[in-house]
């Protein structure tokens, strides 16, 4: 699907929801839309997109022109003086000229002080709510194929710190080794803030890397992802540094055990939570579920975490061209954590698993051989 589709499925939705145009102001999306994604800071709002049945206008100041014109060549750009003023200056002339009466905007971006502001704009602001996000849920082969260049440089990374790792290293030591590894390969930044968790650190799903020195004899948690022509991966695999106890193995094999009955049995049509409960089953029936505290897993594209979400609630009807994690886990307060994560692509008879990484999870490094 190329831009000019994209931007025509969201006409026909603002059709259907009776509005005459909407403002896109969330920057991926701009950058899906449009072509135009500067990285800017969070409260920054660095141009908005202004989609109306007949105009494809992008505003924008003269700091981001240039690159505008560039990067998005079918929008007509429009000038805009910095600010929230200079905004709903050239909002409330393009609307008035327009004739548009109602115009959505994006209700999980736009600040509420902003909204305030941009409110005295003349039309009527109207809250939507994932109207981009729904049409970014199916991925076109171009953005399959970004994906699966991010995940490759996942999965390589993976392999070397496997050869990396060894007793007494901290955290943030395998951490940094391994966004320089990726940024040294062709990632353009790493995915989010890696995670490296050992020991009864890994019993945190979202741990915090800290100066915790690596040991002998504990499960280390490693999540790691890349981003590729905005795009990205996301990867974790649990390795266990010298011969794994009883103990380990009980959890691995299990958490291993989920994960492939969710990946043998995932379809498209399936229900977000039926997809979730394959893997949750084996482990609830294992004795294990309530260390299973998060859902199996999340779409990835140009977000770490976008649609669809599988959790035990979710309602969402998984399609063919979804990406989606599929990451169970056990997570033991004073012990540790196992989770198994692949990035997968859904296909109309089951999943095409994108990750390759090694899931042996026995690592004999050269420091406890």
């Amino acid at each position: 699907m190329n831009r000019r589709a994209r931007v025509e499925k969201l006409r026909r939705m603002l059709n259907e929801q009776g509005l005459d145009g909407i403002l896109i102001t969330q920057p991926r999306n701009s950058l899906y839309l449009s072509g135009f994604g500067p990285s800017v800071q969070p409260d920054e709002i660095a141009g908005a997109l202004l989609i109306t049945e007949d105009d494809s206008i992008l505003m924008t100041s003269f700091i981001y022109l240039e690159q505008a014109e560039r990067e998005a060549p079918a929008f007509r750009l429009f000038k805009v003086e910095r600010g929230d003023e200079g905004m709903v200056k050239a909002l409330s002339g393009l609307l008035e000229e327009m004739g548009a009466k109602r115009v959505g905007f994006e209700a999980e971006h736009l600040t509420f002080a902003r909204y305030q502001k941009w409110a005295s704009i003349a039309a009527e602001l109207v809250a939507t709510s994932g109207l981009v996000e729904e049409i970014r849920a199916i991925k076109d082969q171009e953005e399959i194929e970004a994906i699966r260049r991010a995940v490759a440089l996942a999965d390589e990374t993976s392999a070397h710190l496997r050869e990396y790792i060894r007793p007494g290293l901290t955290e943030r030591e395998v951490v940094w080794e391994a966004e320089v590894y990726m940024r040294q390969r062709g990632a353009e930044k790493i995915a989010f803030d890696l995670i490296v968790a050992g020991g009864p650190n890994g019993a945190l799903p979202h741990a915090t890397t800290t100066e915790r020195a690596l040991r002998e004899g504990e499960p280390i948690v490693i999540d790691i992802g890349a981003r590729v022509e905005s795009y990205h991966s996301d990867l974790t695999r649990t390795i266990y540094l010298g011969e794994p106890d009883a103990k380990f193995q009980e959890v691995y094999t299990l958490v291993r055990r989920a994960q492939e009955s969710a990946l043998g049995g995932i379809r498209a049509g399936m229900k977000g939570k039926e997809a979730d409960g394959l893997a949750r089953q084996v482990i609830e029936e294992a004795g294990y579920g309530e260390y299973f505290g998060h859902g199996l897993g999340h779409g990835v594209g140009l977000a770490v975490h976008e649609k669809p979400r599988v959790t035990q609630t979710s309602e969402e009807e998984l399609q063919p061209g979804m990406t989606l994690t599929v990451e169970p886990g056990i997570y033991i307060p004073g012990w540790g954590g196992v989770r198994i994560e692949d990035l997968v692509v859904i296909g109309e008879e089951g999943v095409e698993v994108l990750s390759k990484a090694s899931k042996e999870p026995t690592l004999l490094s050269p420091g406890i051989l």
